[in-house]
């Protein structure tokens, strides 16, 4: 556990863990409402992160969408920075594709309406999320999904500069070589995460980051595996360019 704690909170668990912070479940000590708070673990020194951190509290404020997961507030101390989100009381779509395996076409693209419609609404607000994934695609107990993760979100046109961020087997091909963040990138994303969710494994599967991003610039699209009343769609959203 973390020394430092956001004041008002009463932790109950850990809920995961990356590189620059942990997401913990907490309640709300005057109302009783559950949150989860991420808070900045990384580097909390480094004023790099901490600007980072700061700017995707702001990015998140600014979209007031009920498809992407909330933002409560944002608090930052001498000894830590955290965001208080809305909790999800659901899974992510990477825990339901482990367990249950490829869906159809028409169960896909329910699940991941939701999540779209907050794609959307973060595009509507000049935002460029870089980072959507099965993993960041929250399904609640009612079947509605939200958009979750802005941690390397963007302004629309944003330079990257020599930056080149996010996951690689959904990346688009622009996204590898740094340029200027536009919402493409994350509808190319979205239909990676689409055809995963159709076939079980991402469109590529190079065993190294040379390979995949080879394969993202160059190699067919692969729509075969895939339902054929779906191919175009595909084709649409991880054409090239």
């Amino acid at each position: 556990m973390i020394g430092w704690q956001v004041p008002g909170y009463t932790l109950v668990r850990r809920l995961g863990a990356g590189a620059s912070g942990t997401v913990d479940l907490a309640v709300h000590d005057a109302t009783g409402t559950p949150v989860a708070i991420k808070y900045l673990t990384g580097q909390l020194h480094d004023e790099l992160f901490r600007y980072a951190f700061r700017d995707e509290a702001r990015l998140l404020a600014e979209i007031d969408d009920p498809y992407v997961c909330r933002l409560y507030e944002y608090v930052e101390a001498p000894d830590g920075a955290a965001i208080v989100m809305e909790l999800v009381n659901g899974v992510s779509l990477r825990q339901m594709l482990r367990a249950q395996g490829p869906t159809t076409p028409e169960s896909a693209l329910c699940v991941l309406k939701g999540s779209l419609a907050g794609l959307a609404a973060a595009h509507t607000h000049g935002v460029v999320h870089r980072d959507y994934k099965p993993e960041n695609v929250l399904v609640t107990a009612e079947g509605t999904s939200k958009l979750a993760d802005f941690g390397i979100a963007m302004p629309v046109g944003a330079d990257a500069g020599a930056s080149v961020t996010g996951t690689p087997r959904y990346m688009a091909p622009e996204q590898w070589t740094g340029a200027p963040a536009e919402p493409a990138c994350d509808i190319y994303a979205a239909t990676a995460t689409f055809f995963e969710c159709l076939t079980g494994r991402p469109p590529y599967d190079g065993g190294d980051l040379a390979t995949l991003r080879r394969q993202h610039a160059r190699a067919p699209i692969p729509t075969d595996p895939a339902p054929r009343p779906v191919h175009g769609l595909l084709r649409h959203g991880m054409a090239k360019r």
